[in-house]
């Protein structure tokens, strides 16, 4: 499998913080020399995104795509995602526009990260349907469907679907990206979610939940999702979610790109962004060297 370029990305959430935290993140992430810089599209704080069932109505969250508007104008060089984007909150004509106007802000940086959704309690308050793991990815196809005809050349677009109806749509300007911002779909699920990356994306996106083995076995099932569907495995670059130590980052993400991980995603905690930013960006020099 040809081998990409190493990338790290800063991540910092926009729960629990403020704009002028996020903006001063922004600006050192980008001057310090990051490849990308991320934040989660989620419509309620909550303390454990991992198990959590209900809102904290005591945890102050802003939009991600609002946020991702701000952050083209707050930096210079570094691309830009939601990581990632909830499929059902929005209708995907509309994204496509929201992503494509992001896309200009930032002179053509945008990372395009889009899943199928899961947190129950966001959509069950405001009335949006979640539906089952089936329905969604269903949906979650139509929908890049959708955004790829809308960002393509073609004047006008028709589209007859299952969950999603276009009639000629009209979609202008197009993004500045050609073909079109990259897409990262972001999802383990081996029988359809590992399919539609297959088939859609440009880059897959893990969670390290379950470590580095289980990462690159789902790794696996993707390339042969790819042999299944005629793509070439070594096209969609691999990406994961670390959240690391910052005394010991390097040992942290050389595992991940002896696995053949290529686009590192570091999270960092909103207690002090600022000092772990800092100290990650000291050995960013290292970690490239990892490759």
């Amino acid at each position: 499998m040809p081998r990409h370029r190493l990338r790290i990305g800063a991540k910092l959430v926009p729960q629990g913080t403020t704009i002028a935290a996020l903006r001063a993140f922004w600006r050192l992430a980008d001057e310090s020399g990051f490849d990308h810089l991320w934040v989660y599209d989620h419509l309620a704080g909550a303390g454990n995104l991992a198990t959590v069932t209900e809102p904290d109505p005591a945890i102050e969250l802003f939009d991600g795509w609002s946020l991702l508007a701000a952050m083209a104008s707050e930096t210079r060089r570094a691309r830009i995602g939601a990581m990632v984007t909830a499929n059902a909150f929005r209708h995907p004509g509309l994204l496509a526009k929201i992503a494509t106007t992001v896309d200009h802000l930032s002179g053509g940086r945008l990372e395009f990260g889009i899943g199928a959704g899961w947190a129950e309690y966001e959509h069950r308050m405001l009335g949006i349907e979640l539906g089952g793991a089936r329905q969604r990815i269903e949906k979650l196809d139509e929908a890049l469907r959708v955004i790829k005809a809308l960002w393509s050349p073609e004047r006008f677009t028709d589209f007859a679907g299952e969950h999603y109806t276009l009639d000629k749509a009209v979609h202008a300007p197009k993004p500045l990206q050609s073909p079109h911002p990259p897409i990262w779909l972001g999802g383990t699920g081996e029988k359809r979610m590992l399919k539609l990356v297959a088939e859609q994306a440009d880059v897959w996106n893990t969670v390290n939940h379950d470590g580095v083995a289980e990462a690159a076995r789902l790794s696996g099932v993707l390339d042969r999702w790819c042999a299944e569907v005629g793509r070439d495995p070594g096209e969609i670059r691999r990406s994961v979610q670390l959240r690391p130590d910052p005394r010991r980052v390097v040992d942290d993400v050389a595992p991940w790109v002896d696995a053949g991980f290529t686009e590192i995603v570091l999270f960092f905690a909103p207690e002090q962004p600022l000092a772990d930013l800092e100290q990650v960006a000291e050995r960013l020099s290292e970690l490239r060297a990892l490759l």
